[in-house]
């Protein structure tokens, strides 16, 4: 199949695009970052429960509340930093070598333009699933060793971050399709954000029993379920005491979107993506 040729090639353009390794640079600090944290962490709570002990005090908290907000932000994390190299990665996929003449030299042999669009998707599917896989196990793996602690459901939250990624990256490839490179990007982060924004408004009007609030937060999701994909993901990953105690917050939600909105979030990537096909075969280059 033609289409997995042009995912071969995507796959390797992407790994040396500066942006990628720029991303993949940061990445790497955080997890040193990450890990040091987490052995601060560890060392702070073991010399408060020495104290605790010492004066006859009980823990307040179980151990597993706080260890797991520090998997939860470690998630998020990774969430978002995917996310951005998503966009920025597959911001110019089909726009940019329109601009450079790339594609003239490409299109007329014989591969369909479908094919061309799948591969790049396949390709940039197949580094982002390498990334997040390697950046979640950095997370659970330092939780393991330094925290010893096991976060829950930890392949489900792998399965709906990638899921984050490749909604981003249908909906960048449209773009792509539809805007020159700069404005396909503004557009995208944009979006990106307003989900983001719109998640934590949900948020807001759950803690205060707001349902205007909470209405805005499920329209913005509708429109870019990114971050409902997100908020099911970090429900999976903490042990239903931290959800109590944590409450609504920006890194995490006390009501998890339904099995409804997964469906709808992989016919919300899917869709995207055959509008890309579709809008491609009928672009002039």
């Amino acid at each position: 199949m033609k289409a997995l040729v042009i995912a071969q090639l995507t796959f390797r353009e992407g790994l040396r695009k500066k942006l990628v390794l720029g991303v993949v640079l940061l990445s790497l600090i955080f997890a040193a970052l990450y890990v040091w944290g987490f052995h601060l962490f560890v060392q702070d709570w073991r010399a408060m429960e020495a104290r605790r002990q010492a004066q006859g005090a009980t823990t307040m908290l179980p151990y597993e509340v706080f260890a797991s907000a520090m998997v939860l932000l470690g998630l998020w994390t990774v969430n978002f930093l995917a996310g951005v190299m998503t966009i920025f990665a597959a911001v110019g996929t089909i726009a940019s070598e329109i601009e450079q003449g790339t594609l003239h030299a490409i299109v007329p042999k014989p591969i369909r333009r479908w094919e061309i669009v799948l591969g790049k998707w396949l390709g940039y599917a197949g580094m982002l699933a390498i990334y997040i896989g390697v950046m979640v196990a950095i997370v659970t793996t330092t939780a393991h060793f330094i925290g010893d602690y096991r976060p829950p459901n930890i392949l489900q939250a792998y399965g709906l971050i990638l899921l984050v990624a490749l909604m981003l990256l249908s909906l960048t490839m449209l773009g792509s399709t539809l805007f020159s490179t700069v404005a396909n990007g503004v557009i995208v982060f944009m979006l990106y954000g307003m989900a983001i924004t719109g998640g934590l408004v949900e948020q807001i009007g759950t803690a205060l029993d707001n349902d205007v609030l909470v209405r805005i937060g499920v329209i913005v999701s509708i429109l870019v379920p990114s971050d409902s994909m997100w908020r099911l993901a970090s429900y999976l990953v903490q042990p239903r005491i931290a959800v109590n105690f944590l409450g609504p917050n920006p890194f995490g939600t006390t009501v998890p979107p339904s099995s409804l909105a997964v469906w709808y979030s992989i016919g919300y990537m899917v869709v995207l993506l055959l509008l890309a096909m579709a809008r491609f075969q009928r672009r002039d280059l």
